[in-house]
């Protein structure tokens, strides 16, 4: 692709050019309406279309069909996830999963509580534990702490931190599912419950499950939390429901509780929520290679300066004193991902 733009001087009064993939892996033009009638423009959009095609084979599309002429309002929606790939051109890949691992928030307000999200490429590493063991750490140590679970299709933290009769009456999933609706505030106060140890605590902890005492028909309301509305995506319904929760709570540090793996919840929590994230990870070679998938993606996409600074690895599940070593190849094989994929993109002007 970049083959077939190279050499092509746009004129100065041309107009953005996206060189869009499809979900079927096919790759078009699409360019602002508004140029329509510029017929140096529409000379340039055949050429490139003709030459896009002789590079890309069936993976392109005849001339004739080529070119797609949108309103400024739906190129709009491409600005979060475009990416400059020469001057005056932007590629853009629609994907069914795996959009949320292109953006990288900004910072919040520094006013707001510190966040810390648990996430793991590969579950079943002690997340949950880790989450009440630190909420316990930092309340005995006089933090008010919340502590969410976004682990919605693998709920485990309850089970940890509450017992069953102290959980509330409902969880995060219904939150999702209420907000829909236009009442998601309405049960803020009913999704959150305190551990019976907290309150010889000198801070405060509190606990927002997956789901609450009754979780009901609980596969039918995940098929409706996943949701994008109309105005807003999930990742941002999501920032809504972290800022309702710390409204109400006014906690000094929030832990997150992600789901594992590459889907787009994970995607959300690690990348859109403006938090530190834990990397758990055991050493082996499934779990390396799991990470190392994914901070390519950041490398490769110009996203490693804006991402890497949130990292740390956490080893989880650490043997004992009979494996010798351990915490040394631990480390280094740590470092060494983070040399070979994040820290060496970074220039001494912090650009990638």
């Amino acid at each position: 692709m970049l083959k077939a733009i190279r050499g092509i001087d746009l004129p100065k009064d041309a107009p953005d050019i996206y060189l869009v993939r499809d979900l079927f892996g096919k790759i078009g033009i699409s360019v602002s309406e508004d140029a329509q009638s510029n017929e140096a423009v529409r000379v340039l959009l055949r050429r490139l279309a003709r030459t896009l095609q002789d590079h890309l084979g069936l993976r392109g599309h005849p001339e004739d069909r080529a070119v797609l002429w949108v309103d400024d309002d739906l190129l709009h929606e491409f600005h979060d996830t475009r990416h400059r790939v020469s001057p005056g051109f932007f590629w853009v890949d629609h994907l069914l999963v795996g959009e949320e691992w292109w953006t990288i928030r900004s910072e919040r307000d520094s006013s707001g509580p510190a966040r810390y999200v648990l996430y793991s490429i590969k579950g079943g590493v002690g997340q949950s534990t880790t989450a009440a063991v630190l909420a316990w750490h930092l309340a005995r140590r006089g933090e008010d702490v919340l502590v969410v679970d976004l682990d919605i299709e693998s709920p485990g933290l309850a089970a940890a931190m509450l017992d069953r009769k102290a959980q509330p009456k409902l969880g995060i999933v219904d939150w999702f599912i209420e907000e829909l609706v236009g009442q998601g505030d309405k049960i803020i106060d009913d999704m959150i419950a305190t551990p019976s140890w907290a309150h010889e605590m000198q801070g405060d902890v509190h606990v927002a499950p997956a789901h609450g005492r009754d979780a009901g028909d609980y596969l039918s309301k995940l098929g409706r939390a996943y949701m994008d509305t109309r105005d807003d995506p999930w990742r941002l319904r999501l920032e809504r429901l972290l800022e309702r929760l710390e409204y109400a709570l006014d906690p000094n540090i929030v832990i997150i509780e992600s789901r594992s793996g590459v889907h787009d919840i994970a995607a959300a929590s690690v990348t859109d929520l403006d938090a530190e994230v834990l990397l758990f990870a055991v050493d082996s070679q499934s779990t390396w290679t799991g990470y190392e998938l994914l901070f390519r993606h950041w490398e490769t996409q110009g996203l490693a300066a804006r991402i890497c600074e949130r990292l740390s690895t956490v080893s989880a599940l650490t043997p004992g004193p009979d494996n010798p070593g351990y915490t040394e190849r631990f480390r280094e094989n740590a470092w060494s991902l983070f040399r070979d994929r994040l820290y060496d993109a970074i220039t001494g002007t912090g650009e990638v």
